[in-house]
């Protein structure tokens, strides 16, 4: 059995499937019930609210000094404190998801 295993828990960040906010992440800050959590993105524009778990995907990035139902302030701190911003920008998903975009941004002439 992999150890590699993605939980739904307070402290994960979350990339954000869902229009307006499609592409950006933000961290998991609070457990609803079985369906929906409160997510939060102080440093990337994401506003505190629910969002539905099948709008999230869960990636292995995670903040481990966040308590249950912290406030936006702490959620800023912790983010800028573990570089979380700019740890997504050096993971390899990101990366991938960058060269997606650019290639989807070319027309004929660039290719």
């Amino acid at each position: 059995e992999s150890n590699s295993k993605r939980f739904v828990e307070v402290g994960r960040v979350v990339l954000l499937k869902s229009v307006p906010f499609s592409g950006k992440i933000a961290v998991i800050a609070e457990i609803i019930d079985h369906n929906r959590a409160i997510i939060d993105g102080p440093t990337t524009g994401v506003p505190r609210q629910p969002s539905p778990y099948k709008h999230l995907t869960l990636t292995p990035l995670k903040l481990s000094g966040l308590p249950r139902g912290a406030g936006t302030k702490k959620v800023r701190k912790e983010v800028e404190k573990e570089a979380i911003v700019d740890k997504w920008d050096t993971s390899s998903w990101a990366q991938k998801r960058i060269a997606v975009q650019k290639r989807l941004a070319l027309t004929d002439f660039g290719r």
